[in-house]
């Protein structure tokens, strides 16, 4: 993993605020989202991006895959410059660059078969290499670990868990080379966050995807990735290795953040404390 296959230099992102008070007649003024935001990520490596909500995580996804075009910095994949591509070399990076969303039940179309929406990608950019949609989508179920019969079924029939499951079957049918799970365990029980942690890590590791993991609970990403982006209102306040963070966090921000991870054994005997 010693090939760089990201690699963000400075990143910056400001958006019109819309909600800020203004004189008839004048733009609004802009409002920094991100701001100099920098990191490598290696093939085959895993980042965790931590925050607390409104940090910048799901922002700094967005600018990755340029669904939110960064106006300062550089953006390269692969050692080439992404900033500015358009049409068909747009979408190949896209395809590179996978987006898991994090409510996976707004990710879908209700409208549509499960099998559907997991062959749809690749069938529009013709990447079926000879398979039927069928046998592409039954295939990825599988990898994901839901029955082949699930293709006939609608999203509303799913579960929480086993509808970001086919986020995540359909994001691997472009074979990418990384994803980014921005918040994909949010809203589920922790029985369900666990089986997708495990989902993630056997793909990174079987597949060689690299991974960008975003949460703001520290405790899911502690046995998943190898460093840590800690984020605090778009701005980089630690980097460093996932050990690292929790033997001896540098920041107070980062203290607060493992202090506010929730105890197997907690002491029961603090209400008693003065």
């Amino acid at each position: 993993m010693t090939d760089a296959l990201l690699q963000v230099d400075d990143l910056g992102l400001d958006v019109p605020d819309l909600n800020a008070p203004r004189r008839w007649g004048q733009p609004p003024p802009w409002r920094t989202l991100l701001s100099g935001v920098s990191f490598t990520l290696p093939a085959g490596g895993a980042l965790g991006v931590i925050g607390e909500s409104g940090s910048g995580k799901s922002t700094l996804a967005r600018a990755l895959t340029l669904l939110l075009p960064p106006q300062r910095g550089r953006l390269r994949f692969q050692g080439q410059e992404v900033a500015g591509l358009q049409g068909a070399a747009l979408v190949a990076y896209r395809a590179q660059l996978q987006l898991v969303f994090q409510d996976p039940m707004s990710a879908l179309n209700p409208r549509r078969t499960v099998g559907h929406s997991i062959a749809q990608p690749a069938q529009a950019l013709g990447r079926l290499q000879g398979r039927t949609p069928a046998a592409l989508a039954a295939a990825l179920l599988d990898r994901v670990g839901l029955p082949a019969a699930f293709a006939s079924r609608y999203p509303h029939e799913l579960s929480g868990g086993q509808r970001q499951r086919v986020n995540i079957a359909r994001a691997l049918a472009l074979q990418p080379a990384a994803l980014i799970a921005d918040e994909v365990t949010s809203g589920l029980d922790v029985s369900a966050q666990a089986r997708i942690v495990t989902l993630l890590d056997e793909l990174r590791r079987e597949l060689g995807l690299a991974l960008i993991f975003i949460s703001h609970d520290l405790g899911l990403v502690r046995s998943l990735c190898d460093d840590l982006l800690i984020l605090r209102q778009g701005k980089v306040v630690e980097q460093v290795p996932a050990d690292t963070v929790f033997a001896a966090p540098g920041q107070a921000y980062t203290r607060a953040l493992l202090q506010a991870i929730p105890l197997p054994d907690p002491d029961l005997a603090w209400l008693d404390r003065d």
